[in-house]
């Protein structure tokens, strides 16, 4: 780890309303642009949708729509919400922080740390660094235990052990020989999570807690583990083949590490921001992180998967993040290589996709959003969208969760 966590500086916050008024500023943030954008989300077809996007010292922070389907409630920027696979970045931050310590090697044979779950050949062959860039063959727990509508009703209400979610994935059939390419794998970030624990002898959550949320006061994110409830002010979730039932109250544990954490926008961009910036790795291990395989080899614009951070190409560059997917939310997070640039979004409406060739209106409206607040202000030709194709695989990263 790092020698000391620097805080992120304090930064301007100018309200959505007098920010349109005001027009775009010599920053690059385009606000009344991205007022604009974000408005046209729930026009498209989610009940709301929330985001902060950042440039520099500058910060715009702004909600569309509403919170709830069955009452009046407005979406607000603030709300918590379920971040899905974003939980991975700070998992791998954490192993990354150990690596740094001398604690764990990334190249360390996982059987070395969990000789108890992982059968003794694949401990053997499989190492850290393979599961935190997903390319450890090793199955997606979730496509087995996601199989059928009543399988989410069971979810929703069962506390699952981690080891139990291990073991469903290592008893699938492997995707590749270990270290062979990129498939993602919920499974692995659940092994890295045990990794975490038989390392320090501390719970993962608690780790994380810890070594991240505390030092850079991340008072709107937690691990809520088996306590399916958001505390504090959040929206309803609603998985599209249910209607207008909310699934905000759920018991996140069949996540767990790959999974489960709870945050706000603002929240996110202090985190990768300060991940970016140097204030959690040393240089050499951040560099590591950032060294990603190809997605989908021999298509470059898929963009390539670091160790807990995806990258991909914009008409403004690079720009690494993650992205989540749970029943019922769905988030972004995506930042250029300083971290000075930056946009955290969320939605509260997953499963929308019909399964139609052509581009969701919710994606296309999302994906314009994301290109607003990627590319300055300037840039008005990059961010047009006959310029601009969409952002590669953006929210719907392959095995995130399965469709039942």
């Amino acid at each position: 780890m790092a020698a000391g966590v620097t805080l992120v500086a304090t930064i301007a916050v100018v309200p959505a309303a007098a920010a349109e008024r005001a027009g775009p500023d010599a920053d690059g943030l385009d606000r009344a642009g991205l007022r604009a954008a974000l408005a046209a989300v729930p026009e498209a077809g989610v009940p709301g949708a929330l985001a902060a996007v950042r440039d520099g010292r500058q910060d715009w922070r702004d909600a569309a729509g509403q919170a709830y389907l069955t009452s009046p409630r407005p979406m607000r920027p603030e709300l918590r919400h379920r971040i899905g696979s974003v939980t991975k970045t700070f998992v791998a931050t954490t192993v990354l922080q150990l690596v740094d310590e001398d604690r764990v090697g990334l190249d360390d044979p996982i059987g070395r740390w969990l000789p108890d779950v992982v059968p003794a050949e694949l401990g053997r062959q499989v190492t850290v660094r393979m599961l935190l860039n997903h390319t450890s063959g090793i199955g997606n727990y979730t496509n087995e235990m996601i199989d059928s509508y009543a399988a989410i009703n069971t979810m929703q209400v069962t506390t699952y052990a981690p080891t139990e979610l291990a073991a469903t994935g290592l008893a699938m059939p492997p995707t590749n020989a270990p270290g062979a390419a990129f498939n993602y794998s919920n499974t692995n970030y659940v092994l890295a999570g045990l990794v975490i624990e038989a390392v320090t002898g501390n719970d993962a959550a608690a780790e994380i807690q810890r070594r991240i949320l505390r030092p850079l006061r991340l008072t709107g994110t937690s691990l809520p583990g088996a306590d399916p409830t958001i505390r504090g002010p959040h929206s309803g979730a609603y998985f599209a083949p249910f209607g207008a039932r909310d699934l905000s109250e759920f018991n996140m544990s069949w996540a767990w590490t790959a999974g489960e954490m709870i945050s706000t926008a603002a929240d996110l961009n202090t985190f990768f921001r300060a991940l970016l910036g140097g204030d959690l790795l040393s240089p050499a291990t951040l560099d590591e992180m950032l060294d990603g395989v190809p997605m989908q080899p021999g298509q470059p614009a898929a963009g390539r998967y670091g160790l807990g951070v995806r990258a991909v190409s914009t008409p403004c560059g690079e720009f690494w993040g993650h992205d989540g997917v749970v029943l019922g939310h769905l988030t972004a997070s995506m930042h250029s290589r300083d971290g000075a640039r930056q946009v955290s979004t969320g939605i509260n409406f997953s499963h929308y996709q019909a399964g139609l060739p052509d581009a969701h209106p919710v994606d296309v409206a999302w994906n314009t959003f994301l290109l607003t607040a990627m590319c300055p202000a300037g840039a008005a030709e990059s961010r047009s969208a006959e310029a601009a194709p969409p952002l590669p695989g953006l929210t719907r990263l392959p095995g995130e969760i399965a469709m039942p």
